[in-house]
């Protein structure tokens, strides 16, 4: 049995079109959901997720396509049927969805995820959500996991590719996202427009998973604890960080994802970047309070990671840690620390009647 978060509950919800969240929940008080990143699962979440549950109500769940969640076949334009799976990988069976849920409206009715027209006064966009692992269909899922719960606003933390999903919620659904937090990334497009020449080798999973299905997971399938566990390795500044359990719990749901987690990769390469670059041409912001921690490897990479933060986000705080990518895991205290003080900001920008300044 993989490690688990000490005093949390696990439950499978179901989300859209029979796709189901494996989710740990603990704690009570105002909602705080967590959203893990590559190649891990919510288990990241399991130091600040045990200092928030003292005064809040705490959501960790695995993505789709990741960890014990439903991996859901890989759809959207020239994506060939047959990928993924409805099954969580881990055996654990966790408990229904809460009493009252009912299962929100498919993804595809466009009156109520497509048509952006009129929704709290933004730019419509046309067409689908994209497929399976857009980030605004995933997105979608974590709004209908915390409206599962009971809770119609809530803040959001993200790491990596959870970061993703984050941003992607606080621009198509502000009027549910109270506070927001991205740990360790950039928006989708500013990633691809950021990364250029040689220093681009550091990304290059990125342009691996970006290719048409069936080369990418079969070279990662080939050895994927060799694959995954680069990134474990790389990525941590102390290994101590991630206990041999925790590692191999990682590997194991990674090992059994490989065609979900590229299909998540190749949707940003795509359709997200798409959605992206529709949002800025509109100049959709985020209105909600804004955290973003992380490593200071902008400047290596020859970008300010901070000036493109704001200039989606008019209410940012941008820190930077001393430590690797993992940083829930690595520096704990500071995470649950800016978490705590991005809750004692106040509101949206449109409930303080405060102009959007121009872009």
């Amino acid at each position: 049995m993989p490690p688990v978060i000490p005093g949390f509950a696990h439950h499978r919800v179901p989300v859209a079109d029979g796709v189901r969240l494996h989710t740990a929940v603990g704690g009570s008080g105002s909602p705080v959901v967590l959203l893990h990143g590559f190649p891990q699962t919510h288990l990241m979440w399991r130091h600040v997720a045990a200092d928030l549950a003292a005064d809040h109500t705490v959501i960790c769940p695995d993505l789709r396509g990741y960890g014990a969640s439903d991996k859901p076949a890989e759809s959207g334009p020239d994506v060939p049927a047959g990928h993924g799976d409805r099954d969580g990988r881990d055996g654990r069976k966790g408990h229904d969805a809460p009493a009252g849920y009912q299962a929100p409206a498919r993804y595809d009715d466009p009156a109520r995820y497509d048509d952006r027209a009129g929704h709290e006064g933004r730019t419509g966009h046309e067409g689908r959500t994209g497929g399976a692992y857009a980030k605004r269909t995933m997105a979608a899922d974590i709004v209908a996991l915390a409206g599962a719960f009971g809770h119609e606003r809530f803040a959001l933390v993200g790491h990596d590719r959870g970061a993703l999903v984050a941003f992607r919620a606080g621009l198509d659904h502000p009027d549910r996202i109270s506070h927001l937090a991205c740990l360790d990334v950039l928006p989708t497009l500013d990633m691809w427009e950021a990364m250029h020449g040689t220093q681009a080798a550091v990304g290059f999973h990125l342009y691996l998973m970006a290719q048409p299905p069936g080369l990418p997971e079969r070279l990662i399938s080939a050895a994927p604890d060799a694959f995954f566990g680069h990134f474990l390795d790389a990525w941590t500044a102390d290994p101590a960080a991630l206990p041999p359990d925790v590692r191999d719990a990682y590997l194991a749901a990674s090992r059994a994802a490989v065609p979900s987690i590229v299909a998540d990769y190749r949707a940003s390469a795509g359709v997200d970047a798409d959605h992206d670059r529709a949002d800025r041409a509109a100049g959709n912001r985020l209105r909600m309070p804004v955290t973003v921690l992380q490593q200071d490897w902008g400047a290596a990479l020859g970008h300010d990671a901070a000036a493109l933060w704001r200039a989606w986000a008019p209410d940012l705080r941008h820190t930077t840690v001393t430590c690797g990518h993992f940083i829930p895991e690595e520096a704990p205290a500071d995470t649950a620390r800016a978490v705590r003080d991005l809750l004692s900001r106040g509101g949206t920008l449109r409930d303080r009647s405060c102009d959007l300044p121009s872009r």
